[in-house]
């Protein structure tokens, strides 16, 4: 892993340097916040920041929020530095650790940072095929695209592959392509110079320059808008790439994994995936089964969990009754690997006895998952899908859509991502049709849940 340790401390935190390097860490040392964001600037990243409290953290937060760097951040100070540590946590610090340094609290935070959801685990004949297949490429130079359900584990597969490749040393860098908005995408990716657009206060490394030598997670890539595809693809194509604002390339060598929840295949023939693209990315596909076609997964992963949040909660790491294998094990699981993953943290709070029983596997709502009956959003749903097909005839095409967006969306509550899983589009396009509908004076659900409004 990749540490940045910013500030001295008189002398102690060279001691922390020592020890984070002695556990295999990637050691750089900033003497201040301007010196700090000149090295992620660089293309020198950092997966865990390590601060001298005596640095203005907040300042350090927004400076890096600024710049969309996400890094974690752990202050360091003196033992009696009651107040230090505990602004430094209100300013935006993770942890605190007390100095003089102690190795095994160190090498804990280390091992917590580099060790954080990178775990695969499994137990089905349905994963284990993929995750052979995944052996087998890994050490090669292809391409890979991972496809599956959102929450199915994509990105751990993904980190799977690095750490089995001959790129395991380099870095792993995950660029989120829907979380980003697309007029910061291309900078984020491909970097930028000073004074490209307003804001580029200094010349900024991207994702690809960040990642040479290792890999580059590109993850939800269907989310990419097609004129920045093109660019991506020249990128793979020529091993090289343009700063925004620049003037001459940039030589990169990177593997590239790409994610994606949606079948590219139709976003081809709807036009909003490149097929030159496609082709580039997928040499290698590794689908990852949907959770509930994968049972065997789901009592192991369900132990794992236990495992895990028992230990977080101080709390000891009671057996499944036999009841409960069963409530899991015929549960839909809609939200994959991540809704079981939180219904077991829920379960180890809840439950009570020598074992955890069906009792204590509960859903959002508090409602036990054995115990789960047509809930009223459900019932509206198909309410309204009834009164849609009824009123078919005689309506355009883009009637018919609207009121599916618009009561799918109601159906969700609001919740955008969700109504657009649904609905089988990006989250991108259903805000696209949200807006239209908006500006041509039809009320909108927003989000929450609250009364459909119309915009201003």
């Amino acid at each position: 892993m990749r540490l940045l340790i910013i500030g001295s401390l008189n002398g102690q935190l060279t001691t922390a340097t020592k020890i984070a390097m002695d556990k295999g860490a990637l050691v750089t040392h900033a003497s201040d916040i301007s010196q700090a964001l000149a090295v992620l600037r660089s293309g020198r990243g950092a997966d865990l920041l390590m601060v001298d409290v005596a640095i203005n953290i907040r300042e350090l937060v927004t400076s890096l929020e600024a710049e969309r760097i996400h890094a974690p951040i752990v202050a360091c100070g003196t033992a009696t530095d009651a107040r230090a540590a505990v602004a430094a946590i209100q300013a935006g610090a993770k942890e605190y650790i007390p100095l003089p340094p102690d190795a095994e609290l160190i090498a804990a935070v280390l091992a917590a940072v580099a060790d954080d959801s990178r775990d695969l685990i499994y137990r089905d004949e349905a994963t284990a095929r993929v995750v052979k297949l995944a052996q087998q490429v890994a050490a090669s130079e292809a391409s890979v695209l991972i496809t599956g359900e959102s929450g199915t584990g994509k990105e751990v597969l993904a980190r799977y592959v690095h750490t089995r490749s001959n790129r395991a040393k380099k870095p792993f860098i995950c660029v989120n392509c829907a979380a980003i908005p697309e007029t910061l995408l291309e900078s984020e990716l491909f970097g930028h110079e000073k004074g490209a657009f307003t804001g580029a206060v200094a010349r900024r490394v991207g994702k690809f320059e960040e990642a040479n030598g290792g890999t580059l997670l590109l993850d939800e890539i269907s989310e990419m808008e097609v004129r920045l595809q093109a660019k991506l693809l020249r990128a793979i194509q020529e091993r090289m790439i343009d700063r925004v604002g620049g003037t001459r390339p940039v030589p990169i060598d990177i593997r590239i994994i790409a994610t994606s929840n949606r079948n590219l295949a139709e976003a081809v023939r709807e036009n909003t995936f490149r097929e030159d693209l496609l082709f580039r990315l997928n040499v290698v596909n590794l689908k990852l089964p949907p959770l509930r076609e994968r049972p065997a997964d789901v009592i192991e992963l369900a132990e794992y969990f236990i495992k895990k949040y028992s230990i977080a909660n101080g709390v000891p790491a009671r057996p499944l009754a036999q009841e409960a294998r069963r409530t899991l094990t015929i549960n839909y699981w809609p939200g994959n690997v991540r809704e079981l993953e939180n219904t077991m943290h829920r379960a180890v709070l809840m439950a009570s006895g020598d074992a955890i029983g069906p009792e204590a596997i509960l859903a959002p709502d508090g409602v036990r998952l054995d115990q789960q009956r047509s809930a009223p959003s459900v019932a509206h749903a198909a309410l309204a899908a009834e009164q849609v097909s009824r009123a078919l005839v005689g309506r355009t095409v883009a009637e018919v859509e609207r009121d599916l967006i618009l009561e799918t969306l109601k159906h969700c509550l609001g919740n955008r991502t969700h109504a657009a899983n649904v609905l089988g589009i990006s989250i991108r396009t259903l805000r696209n049709k949200l807006n239209e509908y908006s500006a041509d004076g039809v009320p909108v659900p927003p989000p929450g849940g609250g009364e459909p409004r119309v915009a201003a």
